[in-house]
């Protein structure tokens, strides 16, 4: 129950019942402590009652009787002890050790019971501030009962009813009883309020119905003689997410407790212990093999499950007399015990593999979800500490829970989640998968998948599209010019050099993040580099895969090193897209044997030049920060734009490729500077969350004169605000435009993107051509021509200020020719600047 949260909303009855004290508080009149239950069939084994020692109790008279509850509960007894007058006061501590008559006869002579005792869990939430104490019933009363002498009871049998102690009820289920135990002590005079409580109870997991606590004997491993150990052996683990280790594991195994290890059922494994029949002749007899009892009984057992093995009983060796018999307790395993086993149970250690098992223990590697830190992890650990003196395993990864649209865990009984088998046949199994471990389920969370598939298809679109559109775009292109591309990395081109370095870069984090089991950081790491890729490379390096013209040589060096960078990329994703990376494989490959055959890409594979990344990365933030700017503005991208500056950290990085900038964000020229100040002011932001436990009432001073921006840069990675020091992880910098300035601030909030954002006729004119181009290479998409084929290009008149540009319009849209033809009426679907466009192509002979 504690493992899967299993309570469920139900409707209990809660009863508030007097217990008459044996010398009364007031003379004269009798004294009732009211207690609070929403468990009432648990008052006729009543044994004590707690209360806390710093609370406050009033003594109410009301009705010719002294009523005792919590200061703090008063309120809530309003209607009930309407008119009721307050005659003193007494604190727990002082209510303790007094005597109270019980409510039922069944225990009335068992040793210390029936008297009031102070424990720390009594709250005044609810109820009167007062706990009824029944310990058979309840954890916190049998711990509370044993430390002051009274040895528990348990009226009840494993059917959940009464047993013959309870004279008046025996044979009653105990929820069932609940109304007439109820009815019982309304005629005694001694129930304050009788009502519904609504509430979650646990119930069992697998049936639904409601469960009780109930005290049972049991055979335990005392963990809590080894775990001091298990702390420090928890330490060689590495977790994923790594705060599961000193957080809900850690703090677990600070708290173990002695673990019980049996159960009260038919089925399950034996516990191999064997008893006497007769106390005055003890003896307990453990086994741990076949050999021992056939030692002792003269058969070897061929069925280890009840009752067969029940059948091995002999003669109590100690018993002289002869008559008392060895039995097998009655008692199976817990499953998590054998669980815990796993490791070398699998392996028949020790009996068989000894050597094998010592090679392969700890475990590399085990998942499960994130429960199992009181599950199969615990219990792994637990025997392993004590058995070995080591961890079971030496990497997990502890996931979170998939759950539906309502928040509902997903279950195999109530089929609340999307058929798997029709999502791998319409979406692929390729994106549930990526869906899953890119998920923050295995940051430990837990996560909704959606009924309408919308994530597994986000992913279809964000993640398998641009990888297999890469894949498409190169054999395109390659078959288009029947060039056979080959693996190398000596090309000089600088986005080739970029990408082959980007690649290498990616190898390193992969490998890293794999090595560690950090699969969603692995997906993240690839979902980042195929921006690089697709809408950087690709984008940048678009009409270097095709020849414009005839007699110019085709670019090899493009094609080589995207089939380079893909070969690669296969290898990389194939333990997270194992499908998708096969087929583009073997499509490289001319089906020439499987990817998940080739071994992992080492790190020094592609040329690695960090300080390219680096500044090309820089270079794709600016652009980024620039079309932002360019969006929020209504710029179109196709618009040119006379100046853009770059302002602030890093611009001196990327000033070399100053030419591929303004390529991309459309700018006549780019000018760069380290100076922000012209352009923009830092905005302290401190973080509150950090900064409360540390500084307490002062964060709001700090957050004030943050905000009216008094704080100083010290130069040193901190800050001074409000009398403060700040260190980087208390605060972040926000990088604010000046007033009028058309600027953007990078990612990273340290440098600015301004733009001349004026636009004169001649801009006009440029935006217009590239408009048309626009929609021309639309025109041949829509005609199903090749990327590669040759036009002509029939208009009737050309955009407002085109005409200038009308060479470079048709080296655009590979147009050998362009013909004028004023009685043209076939327009395409596009318009430019308002006007429909009067164009018509044909495929140049």
């Amino acid at each position: 129950i504690r493992l899967d949260d299993a309570t469920r909303p139900r409707q209990d009855p809660a009863l508030t019942v007097g217990f008459t004290l044996d010398e009364s508080l007031v003379p004269g009149t009798d004294t009732l402590v009211m207690a609070w239950t929403t468990t009432p069939w648990t008052l006729p084994s009543n044994l004590a009652l707690a209360v806390g020692p710093e609370i406050d109790y009033v003594l109410l008279a009301h009705e010719g009787r002294t009523v005792v509850v919590a200061e703090a509960a008063v309120e809530r007894y309003e209607r009930e002890l309407s008119g009721a007058e307050q005659v003193g006061t007494i604190t727990g501590a002082e209510l303790a050790g007094r005597s109270y008559l019980p409510l039922f006869p069944y225990f009335a002579d068992h040793a210390n019971a029936f008297r009031i005792l102070t424990a720390d869990f009594v709250e005044t939430g609810d109820g009167t501030g007062v706990v009824h104490i029944a310990p058979g019933f309840g954890e916190d009363d049998q711990i509370v009962s044993e430390a002051n002498g009274i040895a528990l009871v348990v009226p009840v049998d494993e059917s959940g009813r009464y047993t013959s102690e309870i004279t008046d009820f025996v044979g009653l289920n105990v929820f069932d009883a609940n109304p007439t135990v109820i009815d019982r002590l309304k005629a005694d005079g001694v129930v304050l309020r009788h009502e519904t409580y609504d509430h979650n109870y646990p119930h069992c997991w697998r049936t639904d119905t409601p469960v009780i606590y109930r005290a049972i004997s049991s055979w335990y491993v005392k963990v809590t003689d080894f775990r001091e150990r298990m702390v420090e052996l928890n330490q060689q683990i590495n977790w994923i997410p790594e705060h599961v280790r000193d957080g809900q594991f850690g703090k677990w195994l600070e708290g173990a407790r002695d673990w019980s290890i049996s159960r009260n059922r038919f089925w399950g494994a034996p516990i191999p212990v064997w008893k006497s029949d007769d106390p005055a002749y003890p003896r307990i007899d453990v086994y741990g093999s076949l050999d021992e009892l056939e030692a002792d009984f003269g058969v070897r057992p061929d069925n280890l499950h009840r009752p067969y093995i029940d059948n091995l009983v002999r003669p109590n060796p100690d018993d002289p007399t002869g008559k008392s018999m060895m039995r097998r307790v009655p008692e199976v395993l817990d499953c998590w015990f054998e669980s815990g086993s796993m490791p070398y149970a699998q392996w028949h250690y020790p009996f068989e593999n000894a050597e094998h098992f010592e090679q392969h223990n700890p475990a590399d590697f085990i998942v499960e979800y994130m429960a199992q830190t009181r599950g199969w992890f615990y219990t792994m650990h637990v025997l392993s500490t004590a058995l070995f003196d080591r961890p079971a395993f030496s990497n997990v990864v502890c996931h979170g829970v998939l759950l539906d649209n309502n928040g509902t865990k997903l279950s195999k009984k109530l089929r609340n989640y999307p058929d798997p088998v029709e999502v791998f046949d319409t979406l692929g199994s390729d994106a549930m998968r990526w869906y899953l471990i890119s998920s923050p389920i295995l940051r430990g969370l837990d996560t909704r998948i959606e009924s309408d598939d919308s994530g597994i298809r986000d992913v279809v679109r964000q993640t398998l599209n641009p990888i297999w559109n890469t894949y498409s775009f190169f054999t395109l292109y390659a078959n288009a010019e029947s060039y056979s591309a080959t693996e190398r990395t000596d090309s000089q081109n600088l986005l080739d050099r970029y990408i082959l370095a980007k690649t290498s870069a990616l190898v390193a984090e992969l490998t890293d993040e794999l090595d560690k089991y950090e699969l969603a950081a692995a997906c993240a790491s690839i979902q980042s580099y195929l921006d690089a890729l697709t809408n950087w490379y690709i984008r940048r390096s678009r009409e270097r895969f095709w020849n414009t013209d005839p007699d110019v040589q085709l670019d090899t060096d493009a094609l080589d090193t995207l089939f380079t960078v893909l070969r690669t990329f296969c290898k990389l994703i194939a333990p997270l897209l194992p499908l998708v990376a096969e087929e583009i494989w073997l499509g490289l490959s001319d089906g020439d044997g499987s990817v998940h055959l080739e071994d992992w890409p080492e790190r020094d594979a592609l040329p690695a030049d960090q300080e390219l990344v680096m500044a090309m990365d820089r270079l794709r933030a600016a652009a980024s920060a620039a079309l932002f700017l360019r969006e929020e503005r209504n710029l179109r991208v196709r618009l040119p734009l006379a100046r853009a500056v770059v302002a602030g950290a890093g611009a001196d990085a990327i000033e070399p490729f100053a030419d591929l900038l303004a390529d991309e964000i459309n700018v006549k020229t780019i000018e760069f500077s380290g100076e922000v100040d012209a352009y923009g002011t830092f905005r302290l932001q401190p973080d509150g969350r950090v900064l409360g436990p540390k500084i307490g009432k002062d964060v709001q001073a700090v957050i004030k004169a943050a905000k009216a921006g008094n704080w100083v840069d010290n130069g040193d990675g901190t800050v001074t605000v409000g009398g403060h020091t700040l260190t980087s992880d208390e605060y972040s910098l926000a990088l604010d435009p000046i007033d009028g300035v058309a600027a953007a601030p990078l990612a990273g909030n340290d440098a600015l993107v301004v733009l001349d954002v004026e636009v004169t006729e001649d801009l006009e004119a440029e935006g217009r051509a590239r408009d048309t181009i626009r929609a021309v290479q639309q025109l041949r998409k829509d005609a199903d021509f090749h990327p590669t084929d040759r036009i002509t290009l029939y208009y009737a008149a050309l955009p407002k200020g085109t005409q200038q540009h009308l060479e470079w319009i048709a080296r655009e849209v590979l147009a050998v020719e362009t013909v004028q033809d004023p009685q043209l009426d076939q327009s395409s679907d596009y318009a430019v600047d308002g006007e429909p466009l009067m164009v018509r192509i044909e495929r140049a002979l």
